[in-house]
């Protein structure tokens, strides 16, 4: 190698003949014109060796033209190959791209305003929702297919009342709709019976009130999402990152902030542009949001019990005992839980995403404290009282005074 280099460095810059070059360095003028000949440092080759597979290759691409996918136990057993696997298997895999025929990947193209794809981000990290408790939430991740613009949003839960709150969230963000959701076969939005996907009835009726399509891919399709999943992988290499949260509501604020002032501002190699700069085109060929907003969340109707309290999910709320007995409709959304009896808000509480948890309302309490002393308190005035006789009285009657001194 240094006499590579020293050859030319005379030959280039010193202008030194091959035969001065070769006696200076004691070499051949042979050894000399080779290096200036050559394109780049000499480099040691071992000999190619002989390997016992050689014999039997010309049977092993007479097999693989015919059966390219042939595994190569079997190509071994048809050849008659009885020595080690290992050398067998690195020979036929060298071959089979040979034979086997072309895969391209395409690439997809979308046009303004088509779809987005939809998917479930887990973070690897504890938030805290309250009471000592942590947990580690689902986040509804969404990205547009012809501008890349993202949104995202963490909720309580993935069932379906959560993920149709999550969707509007995201879309009233974009101020539009898609007209068409691609999702994969999330137990919450869709089965599937013999081979054929079917939504939810709760889906099914977001769907239509939206007026879009959703495409529920087919299972073993790792392209169908790519889009949305690589997002997720973005957002867990570049958001996640040195990032601490105290709750929920401030995990979905750094989120917020995160998306609008990073994310939609990144150049997308593929677009050459970043998302929002192609957003502007995109959304003028979505659907408008419906002009009725869609029934969100968690809806019931019950009758209030006795301790005046609901169920949402695992964990109670209280409400103004005044509704008790009486039928209230309870609603619950991403953040509040409200209880109405007729148009009269009984109980409106933050809703909690712990589990096994009581949350008051300290004016209920009182109220139920105020209603219980009320049907417990002491006769009031007007009632007739019963007269009580001195102890003296009945000593005399019984003879009893007699001799005390």
């Amino acid at each position: 190698m240094e006499d590579w280099a020293e050859i030319r460095r005379l030959h280039r810059a010193e202008g030194m003949p091959i035969k001065a070059i070769a006696r200076r360095l004691g070499i051949s003028r042979n050894t000399v014109r080779s290096a200036l000949a050559s394109v780049g440092p000499p480099k040691y080759q071992r000999p190619a060796k002989g390997s016992a597979v050689d014999e039997f290759e010309p049977r092993i691409r007479a097999l693989l033209a015919e059966f390219p996918d042939m595994p190569a136990t079997v190509i071994a057993e048809r050849v008659g190959w009885t020595r080690s696997i290992t050398v067998f298997r690195e020979r036929v895999t060298q071959l089979r791209p040979l034979f086997a025929p072309a895969d391209p990947a395409s690439r997809t193209t979308y046009v303004p305003g088509e779809l987005a794809q939809c998917d479930l981000w887990f973070p690897p990290v504890d938030i805290p929702v309250g009471f000592g408790q942590v947990a580690r939430p689902p986040v509804l991740t969404m990205l547009s297919g012809y501008s890349r613009r993202p949104g995202a949003v963490m909720i309580p839960t993935r069932q379906v009342e959560d993920l149709i709150a999550g969707h509007w969230n995201v879309l009233t963000g974009w101020g539009s709709v898609p007209r068409a959701l691609v999702w994969d076969g999330e137990a919450a939005l869709s089965t599937r019976k013999g081979g054929k996907a079917k939504l939810t009835d709760a889906f099914e009726a977001f769907r239509g009130m939206l007026g879009i399509k959703v495409i529920i891919c087919k299972p073993g399709d790792p392209e169908a999402k790519g889009l949305v999943e690589r997002f997720n992988g973005y957002l867990e290499t570049s958001f996640l990152p040195g990032r601490s949260f105290t709750s929920p509501t401030d995990f979905n604020d750094q989120l917020s902030s995160w998306l609008s002032t990073k994310a939609i501002w990144r150049s997308h190699r593929t677009l050459g542009c970043r998302p929002v700069e192609r957003f502007e085109a995109d959304k003028a060929a979505m659907l408008p949001l419906p002009p009725v907003m869609p029934q969100l969340g968690w809806h019931a109707s019950t009758r209030l019990p006795r301790d005046h309290y609901v169920r949402i999910g695992s964990n109670d709320y209280s409400v103004d005992p005044v509704a008790i007995g009486r039928r209230v409709d309870v609603h619950a959304d991403l953040t509040t839980v409200t209880i109405r009896w007729g148009d009269r808000v009984v109980g409106a509480h933050d809703r909690h995403w712990g589990q096994h948890q009581t949350i008051h309302d300290p004016a209920h309490l009182a109220a139920a404290a105020r209603m219980r002393r009320r049907t417990h308190r002491d006769p009031g005035p007007g009632r007739d009282e019963v007269q009580v006789r001195a102890l003296g009285d009945y000593d005399r009657l019984l003879g009893l005074d007699e001799g005390v001194a």
